[in-house]
């Protein structure tokens, strides 16, 4: 889904509008030069004597000039309008992402005070131990666990608790993986990805991104957008749930 989107990376809607104004601008000064022109040309001609009479080949050549311009004016405010369309078509596609589950590569956890976050980590090979590190948005540490050390891609759940077992407030938060061999060297390479609700899209200096929690993704760094699942209550009516992200 990001492949069309991607395409346009270094166009803002500021940018669109300058283009535009630009065009515009160039445009009205052609045509008032144009128009002075006329008025020169035809001056010229009342006055000319009618036994030399003026070259018309240097009317002609500057006919011609403007012709080109104007052409070339005319081609511009075309591609403008292009470009504004890709920019339109870029953003809507974009907004197909809002309220969909995006997955991504990062260390930070955008917690919404209730919902717990899918977190995902790659191990390049076994490890005899492994821990997830979680700390809040001043880099103090909230929580410690002990994880799978399984080589490849494996899931952890924060469920948004600390060591003393209280919900943590809404809020950006983030984590780190430690591992360590049989020998006990800590594993390098380690990548880990999280997964959060996508509440809406942005531009930024040419590249699109996705609103998720207080953060802005970049759209080419998504790995994957699932529909939040939607599970049945004991009521009988349903609620929505954090679909689990892959690394498809």
């Amino acid at each position: 889904m990001t492949s069309d989107v991607s395409q346009l990376q270094n166009v803002t809607a500021a940018d669109v509008a300058n283009l535009n104004n630009n065009t515009a601008a160039t445009s009205a000064s052609l045509s008032s030069d144009f128009d002075n022109f006329l008025i020169l040309l035809t001056t010229q001609l009342q006055n000319q004597d009618p036994m030399n009479p003026t070259d018309s080949t240097e009317f002609t050549n500057q006919l011609v000039q403007f012709s080109q311009v104007e052409q070339s004016i005319n081609t511009n405010q075309k591609l403008d309008t292009l470009v504004q369309m890709q920019f339109s078509n870029a953003l809507s596609q974009a907004v197909g992402f809002v309220g969909l589950n995006a997955t991504y590569p990062s260390a930070e956890i955008p917690f919404d005070g209730e919902t717990p976050v899918d977190l995902a980590y790659f191990l390049p090979k076994n490890a005899s131990t492994t821990n997830i590190y979680i700390y809040d948005s001043q880099g103090e540490l909230i929580t410690k666990e002990s994880i799978t050390g399984l080589s490849g891609t494996n899931n952890f759940t924060w469920d948004g608790t600390d060591d003393e077992g209280f919900v943590r407030d809404e809020g950006t938060y983030s984590f780190s993986i430690e591992a360590l061999d049989g020998q006990g060297n800590t594993i390098e390479g380690i990548d880990s990805i999280v997964t959060g609700r996508v509440d809406g899209v942005e531009s930024q200096g040419g590249q699109i991104f996705l609103l998720v929690g207080e953060r802005a993704v970049p759209l080419n760094n998504v790995i994957n957008a699932l529909e939040p699942e939607i599970v049945a209550t004991e009521e009988g009516g349903a609620e929505t749930t954090e679909e689990e992200g892959g690394t498809s």
